[in-house]
């Protein structure tokens, strides 16, 4: 993992005790916001295990997203599941597990062969959830009751914003640990030249397949937040537009430092905010950033704040 500038760390340490003051604004509006912008963060840290550190550009990220959510509003409607300690553990499970599956199979190709498998599956699953009246259809799924731990209720406006803020830090610090392991460094060793890693003795396959279910369970962490906040879930979320727009979070941020991407999240939101404010055109206010950013900042967000951090 590439190493972080000390006043890159203390500003992001700043900025997050920064998120955590949020709620005490009282602001229903910019609470709400913040704690979409912090799912999205999570969601691009955890294509970022895959783009930025194993090389592989994935397009049915928001698959897992999605299912997580579906998975959390069926266990809550159908079965009166409220509790998060039981709905959270099955809800990652099932999206590893469906994260499992669609690896171990895109993995037997590469290049850009992987990126059209992993958008074959992500769109199977669309067209599945939005064509059976069983899952809502394109109307998609309320969630009739926010998950609950003893007192602490998702229901509540400042309750579930502080388990987003909870699980964005605890994600950025597992990914960071999890990286700076002989199994990251692996990972990153897989990205740069996968067959000398494979004459080093190691099972590149069962890397990439064990970052693939990793980065799947982390996104399905991401969609069940989305729709314990929301309180409904959509088709839409499984659809490539999201993968797409996730991965140009990442980009945006910039990939390989995991906090770039998190940046990059809410880079975008707020260029999406603002936009909407000055025109009805904001996509063409969006479109100009992103092609500045790819023409003069090639390591995207993070890396214009490494260049400040060593001026």
């Amino acid at each position: 993992m590439t190493e972080t500038p000390r006043p890159v760390q203390l500003a992001l340490g700043i900025f997050a005790l920064a998120l955590a003051a949020v709620p005490l604004t009282g602001d229903r509006f910019w609470t709400r916001f913040v704690a979409q912008v912090m799912i999205a963060a999570i969601f691009a840290m955890s294509l970022d295990l895959l783009v930025g550190f194993t090389g592989l550009v994935s397009l049915a990220h928001a698959a897992f997203f999605g299912l997580s959510g579906y998975l959390l509003a069926g266990l809550t409607n159908q079965l009166g599941l409220v509790q998060l300690a039981a709905t959270l553990p099955l809800c990652l499970l099932g999206a590893a597990a469906a994260a499992a599956v669609i690896g171990w199979l895109s993995l037997r190709t590469a290049g850009v062969y992987f990126i059209m498998v992993t958008l074959a599956f992500a769109q199977m699953l669309f067209y599945l959830f939005n064509d059976s009246p069983h899952f809502g259809g394109s109307d998609g799924l309320y969630v009739s009751q926010r998950p609950r731990l003893g007192p602490f209720d998702l229901g509540n406006r400042t309750a579930v914003y502080l388990a987003v803020w909870l699980a964005l830090i605890a994600v950025y610090a597992l990914l960071a640990r999890m990286l700076d392991a002989p199994f990251g460094r692996a990972l990153i060793g897989i990205r740069a030249n996968e067959p000398r890693m494979r004459m080093l003795g190691y099972a590149s396959q069962r890397y990439k397949l064990a970052a693939f279910v990793i980065a799947g369970a982390l996104a399905g962490l991401s969609g069940y937040l989305n729709a314990a906040l929301d309180g409904f879930v959509n088709p839409a979320h499984l659809g490539w537009r999201e993968s797409g727009l996730v991965l140009l979070t990442v980009l945006l941020g910039g990939k390989g430092t995991l906090y770039g991407p998190a940046l990059g999240a809410f880079l975008l939101a707020f260029l999406e905010y603002g936009g909407e404010q000055i025109t009805g055109h904001w996509l063409a206010i969006v479109g100009a950033v992103v092609i500045a950013v790819v023409l003069f900042l090639p390591g995207g967000v993070a890396g214009f704040l490494r260049r400040l951090a060593r001026a």
